[in-house]
């Protein structure tokens, strides 16, 4: 007589790089050892920097006593009973592999986004479109968990594996109680009772029919916050009530927006220079009723004055709300425990063109003149760098490149920029008296420019390429709609094909 086929359970998950995918393996490896099962997991790595998530398997078997059960290393399409995603475009891709079918895969996913390097990469809105990823992964799966796990777990100040791990519990597909679940957790003796409250919570929410599962909010949109009726410096106050005198009120949230970004990026003084710039155009667009040209000019100069360079980016790293929104997203006892020390590695790459931008415009000129110099200076410069803020001298080296702020109106980039800007500004009112709209969608193609380094340089040469395009369509009655296209063109995608693709397709020489 043949002995009775052992119960076979087969898992998989999908977790990205610092999400605890290994502790979640771990953990439902020793759930089902602990009952007496046989258990193996598997892994295959992931690339870095988010271009694809870790691949576990587990298989589980039920007790099978003088017997030893072969196992599989890698999960097969079409036979895996439970898979977890914790990410979203996760489980799309799992749906993709054949790894999530109607007829057998329980799938538990978290709802929230860890966006890719290729989304990243886009100059305009890159991220993929969540909704139907999210209705399509449900349409494929037998049944489904999808809630944004990660926020269940910091809200308990846990991580997201304890979430992913509790909405395995609730879900119903093991055989093993949830208190069984529980004790893993206890046993592991880190971070105790906030994994306990996440795992809880997941668990109550896996067993309970709720709402229909969102993806999160678009992340590029924001309303304007209003003008605010104090400022927090009374210097700052002269330039509000400024505001509320000189310009229409339909532009005071982007204007009060534009304020605080220019002021935070420099000082008071450039706060006033800002609402010059913008002011000399306003007086001039003031008959139309919507006011999109003071709209428009409020968002895009404040963008522009306030360039990314070096002394930014340092100057960012060292603040205090930074290292308290790290703290935040670490989660866990990074965030319970206010003595916990949190580290973090800083990546530089600086190019010799951003140590010469650091410097006086004509210091830096001379050496770009100084062939010999330029090579001996390159190789040392160019290279890439690891910072390690939380440590003294990292800290320092930091302070000191952000400390370069007070001279940064000397500097050759903050030379360049206004140049960019007076430029870009003529050209916006030479077309204003013409075509009020081609003189809107100038200002618009500042969204082209931004970062520093290559990024910059690719941005610009999109930028001059778009002013070149409207010399071409000048008097045009399309005009102001041909700009519109061929900006959005350039926004898609970063080697630049769309707008080629889209320059030649109207014709432009």
């Amino acid at each position: 007589m043949s002995a009775t086929k052992p119960q076979r359970i087969h898992l998989a998950v999908l977790a990205l790089g610092g999400q605890g995918g290994g502790v979640l393996v771990d953990w439902i490896v020793e759930l089902a050892e602990h009952a007496g099962w046989t258990a193996q997991a598997t892994s295959v790595a992931g690339v870095a920097q988010r271009t694809g998530a870790t691949i576990y398997y587990i298989e589980l078997v039920s007790p099978t006593p003088g017997r030893r059960p072969v196992l599989a290393l890698m999960p097969v399409p079409g036979e895996v009973d439970v898979l977890i995603a914790a990410e979203l475009m996760e489980a799309g891709r799992a749906v993709e592999r054949g790894l999530v079918t109607p007829d057998r895969t329980t799938l538990i996913a978290s709802s929230h986004r860890a966006y890719a390097v290729q989304e990243k990469m886009v100059p305009g809105n890159g991220v993929a479109d969540g909704a139907a990823v999210l209705a399509h992964v449900q349409s494929q799966a037998c049944r489904s968990v999808i809630a944004d796990m990660q926020a269940l777990a910091q809200q308990q100040g846990s991580v997201i594996s304890a979430s992913l791990f509790g909405a395995l519990a609730g879900c119903g597909r093991l055989p093993f109680t949830q208190d069984d679940f529980e004790a893993v957790v206890q046993r592991s003796g880190v971070g105790v009772q906030p994994s306990l409250a996440a795992l809880r919570a997941a668990a109550r929410l896996a067993r309970e029919a709720g709402p229909a599962p969102r993806p999160a909010a678009e992340p590029m949109q924001t309303a304007p916050r209003p003008l605010p009726q104090q400022a927090a410096a009374p210097a700052l106050q002269a330039l509000l009530e400024r505001i509320r005198r000189e310009f229409p009120p339909p532009a005071w949230p982007w204007l009060g927006e534009g304020l605080a970004r220019v002021v935070d990026w420099q000082d008071i003084a450039y706060g006033q220079e800002y609402l010059d710039r913008v002011g000399r155009l306003s007086a001039r667009g003031r008959s139309d009723p919507a006011h999109m040209l003071s709209i428009e000019a409020a968002r895009w100069i404040a963008v522009a004055m306030s360039y990314d360079d070096v002394i930014r980016v340092a100057e960012l790293k060292c603040r205090g709300e930074r290292s308290a929104r790290l703290r935040r997203e670490i989660g866990g006892e990074a965030s319970a425990v206010p003595d916990a020390i949190v580290g973090a590695e800083e990546y530089f790459h600086p190019r010799l063109e951003e140590a010469l931008a650091t410097l006086p415009r004509g210091l830096a000129d001379w050496l770009d003149r100084t062939r010999w110099l330029k090579a001996w200076l390159a190789p040392r410069l160019d290279r890439g760098r690891r910072i390690q803020s939380q440590r003294l001298w990292g800290h320092l080296q930091l302070r000191l490149l952000a400390s370069l702020r007070r001279w940064r109106r000397g500097t050759r980039r903050h030379a360049e920029v206004q140049a960019h800007l007076q430029r870009w500004l003529a050209s916006v009112e030479q077309a204003l008296p013409s075509n009020p709209d081609v003189a809107v969608e100038l200002l618009r193609c500042q969204r082209l420019v931004k970062g520093y380094s290559d990024t910059q340089v690719r941005g610009h040469s999109r930028f001059n390429s778009l002013m070149q395009a409207a010399a071409q369509v000048h008097g045009r009655a399309d005009a102001a709609a041909t700009l519109a296209l061929l900006r959005e063109a350039a926004l898609r995608d970063a080697d630049g094909l769309t707008l080629q693709a889209q320059w030649q397709l109207l014709g432009l020489g």
